[in-house]
């Protein structure tokens, strides 16, 4: 077996044994009900569940580099908000985010560029790392904002954005 599948298949095992198996057997009964839809970074170090301990179904969250929003990722808020509920969306940027870096470094070769393109456009001449990261944040709450303003599900949803720094734990609310 390929070292990595088996890493995977042992630490699957490790959750199934230790994992919450009532919580489990709940949601998958009853559905999931989150309390708050989180759009994060794809970072491997960034973990909303555990940043902000939350347990199995309790975080509806949205992963991609850098935090973009295209139409998946708004389709995927308007389910979690409409269809399930939720009363916050998070934007959640971080620290040390390898997509802003790459975006202030030019990168906009190959399929990355999608990313790139859009984190230039929310950072404008920003070229200070975590002043772009807080730009972008702030991009991604006025996008979601103008997508949903006249939607007449989520007349009360909160959008909120924040930083989380990497090297503190620390959530900056913004």
């Amino acid at each position: 077996m390929n070292p990595l599948i088996k890493r995977l298949t042992e630490g699957n095992e490790r959750y199934r044994q230790t994992g919450d198996a009532v919580r489990r057997m709940d949601t998958a009964q009853n559905g999931q009900h989150p309390y708050a839809i989180v759009i994060c970074c794809s970072d491997s170090r960034v973990i909303p569940e555990e940043i902000f301990s939350a347990g199995l179904g309790e975080l509806f969250v949205i992963r991609v580099a850098g935090n973009v929003l295209d139409r998946h990722q708004l389709g995927s808020v308007e389910y979690a908000a409409a269809h399930l509920g939720c009363k916050l969306i998070v934007v959640l940027g971080h620290t040390g985010c390898g997509a802003v870096g790459a975006a202030l470094s030019g990168h906009t070769e190959g399929l990355i560029r999608y990313i790139t393109y859009d984190i230039l456009l929310a950072i404008g001449k920003e070229r200070d790392p975590d002043k772009a990261c807080r730009r972008n944040v702030l991009h991604g709450v006025e996008r979601l904002k103008h997508e949903f303003h006249l939607h007449p599900e989520m007349q009360d949803v909160e959008f909120k954005g924040a930083v989380y720094d990497i090297r503190t734990g620390t959530v900056e609310w913004l």
